[in-house]
């Protein structure tokens, strides 16, 4: 395979081997708060079971190390190379992604004895040091692959939570309450060629590369992300019975699906007001109109975005105007308000919808062999999106981080940044 990163942050077995611990221990950490029953079921095709994330980060290794380099490698359940195999064709056939929530066997109790399996096999493999500078690299990136999940993890649990009729909260601590938003300002940048992509020290995907030059015109941007007040503007404003503010396939989308809110949004209706709700994992809280709107599709965001005079921005005007930001993680389960003036809200907030279809860089090459399937066989009909939202793990996020979803993709904490030309 070819190497994801040119420079690796992590260094000797030791090292990786606490990495790999505290990653492997908060994946299970996030199923505390949950039971049997809420790990086994599946909401929607998009969503998968928890029990299917535990099973498949565990799959990853087993399949991608413990295959390759462990001495006298057998597979722990054959059946398990198909059941928890996700998109990966060379490895193999592959249980329906729509039919995850129909496997009620294995046990959660298996999966975990498969997980520990795995996790004493790969700590066995870090004692010998003659593997340990091969492994690495496979390592890293099952390491990355599972923060991935663990972020999928909160966002389809709270899908599932969120069609129970009860309105169950995920951690019963209630939701801090917030500020005020500060006033939305506009910084400018000027045209000029500019330089894309990962520098190559530490780690990335693939697809965060090559680095590579690009002109873009003079623009403005956000210092701040938008809120559920001003999108309750555009909702009021009948936002969602405009033809004119969306795109044709966003209009038809939206129309068949009879939307007219953000995805967890809850209307009720009072003699002479509405009381507007929104379903959290905090359970359901009132809409706090100084916090960050989230769970949107790029549909809405577009048309949210032309309705208020101005665009999304490209992916390459989104880095630029990152600039030397701090990519810091916020330990929150919900978007949290700005608190200052300036740009802001870059990481650990939302996702920001870009108006860059996800493509290849000039000169990229995926990696030979079944890995190589992880992102180059993704760029067709997804959209680009930046930053990292209030879920994302520690350590995973930078200003190159190219995240993408389908245009109507929505229960992801995806929220809009604007620009103008």
């Amino acid at each position: 395979m070819n190497a994801q990163t040119e420079q690796h942050f992590l260094t000797g077995a030791d090292t990786l081997r606490q990495h790999y611990s505290a990653v492997r221990t908060q994946t299970m950490a996030l199923c505390e708060p949950l039971s049997p029953e809420d790990c086994c079921a599946q909401s929607m095709p998009d969503a998968s079971p928890i029990k299917w994330h535990i099973a498949h980060t565990a799959w990853f290794f087993e399949t991608f190390v413990l295959e390759r380099y462990e001495p006298d490698f057998q597979v722990f359940q054959p059946a398990f190379r198909m059941l928890f195999n996700s998109y990966y064709n060379a490895i193999g056939n592959k249980h329906p992604r729509s039919h995850r929530g129909l496997l009620t066997r294995p046990s959660m109790t298996e999966v975990t004895e498969y997980r520990r399996n795995v996790d004493q096999r790969i700590g066995n493999l870090l004692d010998q040091e003659d593997v340990v500078a091969d492994i690495l690299p496979l390592i890293e990136l099952g390491l990355h692959h599972e923060q991935q999940h663990q972020e999928l993890m909160l966002t389809d649990v709270k899908h599932l939570l969120s069609c129970n009729p009860m309105q169950p909260a995920y951690v019963d601590e209630p939701l801090r309450s917030n500020q005020k938003a500060p006033p939305m300002d506009w910084l400018g940048f000027d045209a000029g060629v500019i330089e894309v992509g990962h520098s190559g020290i530490g780690f990335c995907f693939d697809n965060e590369m090559p680095r590579h030059r690009q002109f873009v015109e003079a623009f403005q941007f956000a210092t701040r992300l938008v809120t559920n007040g001003e999108y309750l503007a555009f909702v009021r404003a009948g936002g969602y019975s405009n033809p004119a503010l969306w795109l044709s396939e966003g209009w038809d989308w939206a129309q068949a699906n009879r939307l007219s809110c953000p995805l967890y949004w809850r209307a009720e209706e009072n003699e002479h007001h509405i009381d507007w709700f929104e379903f959290t994992l905090h359970g359901l809280q009132p809409l706090d109109l100084h916090r960050p709107v989230t769970h949107l599709s790029y549909f809405e965001a577009d048309a949210y975005a032309r309705w208020a005079g101005a665009r999304l921005p490209t992916e390459a005007e989104w880095e630029i105007a990152a600039g030397n930001c701090n990519a810091l993680t916020i330990e929150s389960l919900h978007p949290q308000t700005a608190t200052e003036r300036g740009l802001t809200q870059m990481f650990g907030t939302c996702w920001q919808w870009t108006s860059s279809s996800y493509a290849p860089y000039p000169g990229y090459s995926p990696a030979v062999g079944a890995i190589g399937e992880y992102n180059g066989k993704f760029m067709s009909n997804q959209y680009v999106l930046r930053g990292s939202s209030c879920v994302t793990p520690f350590g995973h996020t930078r200003k190159t981080y190219r995240n993408f979803f389908p245009a109507a993709a929505r229960w992801q904490f995806s929220g809009i940044r604007l620009a103008r030309s």
